[in-house]
């Protein structure tokens, strides 16, 4: 079994309640309350800022060139990509700069970014890896499985261009690369090495979930 196979495995119950989850479903068939979604992404533009931060310290991790790339196409994907949409519809909502800059982090969202950024600085490349492919892979899971259930969500006229961006080649080219790096550098792991990066990615899972709770109750 692949070592991606594996956390997969692990975390299935709870990959499976992100899409049966409130929140996404609102998104799925368009009734999400607009002042929720306006939260989450005020909270998921801070999330994606000490995200970032997890990809730049796993190039200076990196132990190979290629996998030094990697995380720098990351950062800057991030940056200049995901983080995009996410000001468009800040601009949508008429968020000022003011207004991010007084927004706080909620505390589930400090708790998940302060995690992987443990593991990012005590830990190495493949264990990075780990604790961000829970965000990257979920995010085109639950696009595509959105897309599944209803094929017209792509274009519903506020919340479309968010199914379409989780759904789109870029992001999800970016995930078949992670997920092929992650099996390569532990194609060696020891199986206690294999159950350390498990404990990582079902932490971040589990935090994932508790991100859409989160935002669904707009918890502080």
């Amino acid at each position: 079994m692949k070592t991606t196979e594996r956390l997969l495995s692990a975390t299935a119950d709870i990959w499976a309640a992100y899409n049966a989850h409130p929140f996404v479903m609102g998104i799925q068939d368009g009734t999400l309350a607009r002042d929720k979604f306006k939260y989450y992404i005020l909270q998921d533009y801070l999330y994606l800022e000490e995200y970032a931060k997890v990809f730049a310290i796993g190039i200076a991790k990196a132990k190979s060139l290629d996998t030094m790339r990697l995380f720098s196409r990351q950062v800057n994907f991030l940056t200049e990509g995901e983080m995009n949409i996410h000001r468009g519809y800040m601009g949508a909502f008429t968020v000022s700069q003011e207004e991010l800059s007084a927004t706080p982090r909620a505390l589930d969202n400090l708790s998940y970014t302060s995690y992987m950024l443990r593991v990012a600085y005590e830990e190495g490349e493949a264990e990075i890896l780990a604790a961000i492919l829970s965000c990257a892979y979920s995010y085109e899971v639950i696009a595509k499985t959105i897309l599944k259930n209803n094929p017209r969500a792509a274009e519903h006229p506020f919340y479309g261009n968010w199914v379409k961006g989780y759904a789109g080649s870029d992001f999800c080219d970016g995930n078949v690369v992670l997920l092929d790096t992650l099996n390569f550098l532990t194609c060696n792991y020891t199986e206690d090495q294999l159950q350390h990066l498990t404990d990582i990615f079902v932490a971040c899972s589990r935090y994932e979930l508790a991100f859409w709770e989160m935002a669904w109750n707009m918890s502080k």
